[in-house]
């Protein structure tokens, strides 16, 4: 049976590399070696598949671990709405993130830890991953599944208010509305900042911003995204307006981050307080 999940966890990462046209050799050995059951608890599995998603959660016929590799939702807690989420979209984002060994990454929102043991696994032993949860079941499990990885901290913790130490890559896996000024802080020049980007209802977009210097962020969307809320990421009157803002051009305007003090003119996307998603690229020469 050992040898018969490795295989289907080798198949599995090969049609992720497929259909995401991955780039990253070692992040598809993430995917070939990181055991996905551990971090679900035990089987049988609801699912959820976009094929049918109106229909609900769905159970498999009995608890082989095979029945993990496939690229649908799996439920953390049903009655939350929580899952392990879709790994085509988590291979295509994280691929388009180039984490490198010995990188310093926080994972806000980790839930169970499938996609944090998968940044462990690119950012090596050497490297360092914070894992923050919000709910404290869930963090514990977490913790327990990712005790095999040194490389990582688990905290029972509201990523939006708590402290956060300087990172090369900050990944959210919950919904907020804008841009939290601590996780903009604590990114280094040439750090990257992922997370989904999205209103209250509806759908919005997977936004990567990336430090090229001090001052200079660029920002951009890379796909469309309808995520869990990141509680105290949320605001009502934001949500609104960047419905407004997807609705024109689903984020292909923005170019990049302004968090200068400034009046609201043309060329802003999404102006907030202390942040806009601005529609002017970045100066050529801006160092990385």
């Amino acid at each position: 049976m050992n040898d018969a999940i490795a295989a289907a966890r080798r198949a599995y990462a090969e049609e992720l590399l497929f259909t995401t046209h991955m780039r990253s050799p070692a992040l598809l050995a993430a995917f070939a070696s990181v055991p996905r059951e551990r971090f679900l608890g035990p089987g049988p599995w609801r699912v959820r598949s976009d094929w049918d998603f109106a229909a609900g959660y769905w159970t498999t016929a009995d608890a082989d671990p095979r029945h993990v590799y496939h690229d649908v939702l799996i439920a953390l807690d049903e009655s939350l709405g929580l899952n392990n989420g879709r790994p085509a979209l988590w291979a295509f984002l994280l691929d388009r993130l180039n984490i490198a060994p010995n990188e310093s990454v926080i994972h806000l929102g980790c839930g169970a830890g499938y996609y944090t043991a998968i940044l462990a696994e690119l950012v090596g032993p050497r490297g360092r991953v914070t894992a923050l949860d919000i709910h404290q079941e869930i963090a514990a499990k977490a913790r327990r599944a990712l005790s095999g990885y040194d490389q990582v901290a688990v905290e029972h913790a509201d990523g939006a208010k708590a402290f956060l130490t300087p990172a090369d890559v900050i990944v959210a896996s919950a919904g907020a509305t804008h841009p939290l000024p601590g996780w903009l802080a604590v990114l280094k020049v040439g750090g990257r900042l992922l997370f989904p980007m999205t209103p209250t209802q509806g759908h919005g977009g997977m936004l990567l911003i990336q430090r090229l210097g001090e001052q200079e962020l660029s920002a951009r969307f890379l796909c469309g995204a309808a995520f869990y809320e990141f509680s105290g990421a949320r605001d009502p009157e934001i949500s609104a307006r960047l419905t407004a803002a997807i609705a024109r051009d689903r984020g292909a305007g923005v170019k990049s981050l302004r968090c200068d003090a400034h009046a609201e003119d043309e060329t802003c996307w999404l102006h907030g307080e202390g942040w806009c998603l601005s529609r002017t690229p970045l100066p050529e020469g801006s160092a990385a």
